[in-house]
């Protein structure tokens, strides 16, 4: 009988999780699948993206809402640090809400679309709102759903290009799991600044790492979820600070919101939020691969410890030290953010079930869906953006 996630289908059909658990599980195939997908159709996306990329003063925006907006501030520290390109993090739900707070019309622009449907209208509206306010945009769509809006309007413009997730990536359950990483890879893949054969070989080793680790982690993270935490914290500097915040969302949404989430850095986190910390608080670090970086996440899983206030304190880095260790020791941040991310899933996923929930749609009433509803988007009648100085 099929299983996923040490659990059978029946009991999983039984308990509302089917598609979380098999999305959760799916991901490293489906990244080797990406992976070689991108290698047959270098030939059509690359001489796209390089014209682009070529571009002088070329500002990249990597967009989305919710989860598809934190890969984008998941990656746009990694990936600007890596290549020196001007690479920003700006959600969708901050571009509709104030256009000219966000797009700059003196500088050309590459807006990088991350949309599971494809459909959420603010993904919509902020790829029209950045046409009618900028007078040199191309845009990057990075989607799961061929039949989305996004997708449909890659096909009629040659300012855009669209990248289709492999089939399966347009998850079906409430959270998205495998469609994050899977945009998170593709763009990782064509801004990252890699050779196409070192990208296969970091995705290999990850993807053989993951799924060893999805034969060992989900039982610690179901003795995890049944210790009746009340809070959980992720922590991550850099890059790993939008993966922590990924995290925190995805335990808030698959737990109902009966959990009550955070995300910061290890610097930041002093500042006043670790007050939140206390004897029913699960504290994640995740440690970057960086030397500099790491001394900071050092110094505080350390005060931690010492402090002995957090019920539970789990690190999880690329070394033996960690309470989990993700053993890449040549990997970039970018990289180990992929076992990090699934860890995460993981977690929030038996933390779903542990509170009696069904984790493929936790909010049976409604109050909150899939794809967002409920939002009316606005006309733009004001004025152009200010093209001076």
């Amino acid at each position: 009988m099929m299983r996923y996630l040490d659990r059978t289908a029946d009991w999983l059909a039984e308990h509302g999780a089917t598609h979380t658990a098999r999305e959760i599980a799916q991901q490293p195939r489906l990244w080797r699948e990406l992976i070689a997908q991108l290698g047959a159709q270098e030939p059509d996306w690359r001489p796209w993206l390089n014209k682009v990329l070529k571009t002088p003063n070329l500002r990249i925006v990597l967009s989305g809402a919710g989860t598809s907006a934190f890969a984008g501030r998941t990656l746009a520290p990694l990936l600007r640090e890596r290549t020196g390109r001007r690479i920003e993090a700006i959600a969708t739900t901050d571009i509709v809400a104030d256009p000219l707070a966000w797009l700059d019309p003196r500088l050309p622009t590459l807006l990088v679309s991350f949309a599971r449907s494809g459909n959420s209208p603010e993904s919509v509206a902020a790829v029209e709102l950045a046409d009618q306010l900028l007078p040199d945009c191309h845009h990057l769509v990075l989607t799961c759903n061929p039949d989305g809006a996004l997708a449909q309007r890659a096909r009629t413009g040659e300012r855009t290009y669209a990248v289709l997730m492999p089939d399966g990536a347009n998850d079906q359950s409430f959270a998205m799991t495998s469609s994050f990483s899977c945009m998170y890879l593709a763009a990782l893949t064509l801004l990252g600044g890699h050779a196409l054969s070192d990208v296969r070989n970091h995705v290999e080793e990850v993807a053989r790492l993951c799924e060893a680790r999805l034969r060992q982690w989900p039982r610690l993270a179901r003795d995890l979820a049944d210790r009746g935490l009340r809070r959980v914290v992720y922590l991550g500097s850099s890059g790993l600070a939008g993966l922590a915040e990924e995290a925190a969302l995805k335990l808030l949404e698959l737990s109902a919101g009966r959990i009550a989430t955070r995300f910061d850095s290890p610097l930041g986190v002093r500042h006043g939020p670790k007050f939140m910390i206390d004897c029913d608080t699960c504290v994640v670090m995740f440690m970057s691969s960086q030397p500099y970086v790491r001394r900071y996440d050092d110094d505080f899983h350390t005060e931690l410890c010492r402090d002995d206030i957090a019920r539970r304190v789990i690190a999880l880095g690329p070394d033996g030290d960690e309470t989990l260790a993700v053993p890449l020791p040549d990997a970039e941040d970018a990289w180990l953010a992929l076992p990090y991310l699934l860890f995460a899933q993981l977690f929030a996923f038996e933390c779903s079930l542990a509170q009696g929930l069904t984790p493929d749609n936790p909010c049976p009433t409604g109050e909150v869906n899939r794809v967002v509803q409920g939002v009316t988007i606005h006309p733009w009648r004001g004025p152009k953006a200010c093209v001076n100085g």
